[in-house]
């Protein structure tokens, strides 16, 4: 039996595009295609890309959040997806927000309670946990979440731009806690990021998605010179050069007619 934990096979996800003119007819986007993939338990996996490369729907099909179109996904394990806002009701205050995380989990109120301690003595939000999130920063809100997600011990961390927000002293908190838990726990993560630094001296694994597409998966360090390079490339572009390669990268991920009826089906349930 293999060793994997997460394991994706020709995923695809596929969106509407929004028409200013509603009487055009639909059209529709890859936002992933083909997409295969297997990690081990206990990987630590840096998922790299530009601007609407794929990125964050990766994330929300690995969480279990959304709904994949076509291929298949096994996945062995709970998942927690950390990124700012996910999962916070605005209204509530942050005790509140714990306190409905757990009931949905059903969770019982001693376990509740214990959750919402090591959300306490990791977030270091003092009073601001009995105030509403929508009163929260950024880096707050990013706190309140990543807090209660690695409380909740899922056994796939999912991590989108969550320490993008926020000081660097508790961003370097939550990485050496993540660390940790990797090391002693031997727990599963996917780390995206725009700060190569940070995914070079976190990861072991580099994953590059762009247009869409898996460009390349392995050694981290390699994966992110490619990347840097490709990237660096872009931005030597003058505008009018860049937004035409842009432009023709976007059109290629337009589907010349519309989805299969498999599609449809899971639209429906």
């Amino acid at each position: 039996m293999s060793d994997y934990v997460v394991k994706l096979d020709g995923v695809s996800k596929i969106y509407t595009l929004k028409q200013k003119d509603k009487s055009k007819k639909k059209t529709y986007f890859y936002a992933l295609k083909d997409i295969s993939f297997e990690v081990k338990k206990g990987d630590t996996v840096g998922i790299l890309g530009t601007n609407g490369s794929g990125k964050s729907t990766l994330s929300l099909l690995l969480s279990g959040i959304s709904e994949y179109d076509e291929g298949t996904m096994d996945i062995r394990g709970e998942q927690a997806l950390i990124s700012i806002n996910t999962g916070l009701n605005m209204q509530l205050t942050g005790e509140e927000n714990i306190n409905v995380k757990g009931a949905l989990l059903g969770l019982s109120k001693k376990k509740i309670q214990e959750i919402k301690d090591k959300v306490i003595d990791f977030a270091e939000l003092g009073d601001f946990l009995y105030q509403p999130v929508k009163k929260y920063s950024s880096g707050m809100k990013s706190r309140l979440g990543f807090s209660i997600s690695l409380a909740l011990d899922p056994d796939i961390i999912i991590v989108d731009e969550a320490l993008s927000v926020g000081d660097k002293g508790f961003a370097q908190k939550c990485l050496n806690h993540m660390a940790k838990v990797r090391d002693e726990q031997n727990k599963t993560i996917f780390f995206i990021s725009h700060s190569l630094g940070q995914v070079r001296n976190f990861c072991t694994t580099g994953m590059w998605i762009e247009g869409g597409r898996l460009k390349e998966f392995g050694e981290i360090n390699e994966v992110c010179d490619h990347y840097a390079e490709y990237v660096d490339g872009l931005n030597a572009l003058d505008e009018k050069t860049k937004k035409a390669a842009l432009d023709e990268k976007f059109k290629e991920r337009i589907l010349d007619k519309a989805p299969s009826r498999t599609f449809w089906d899971m639209l429906i349930r």
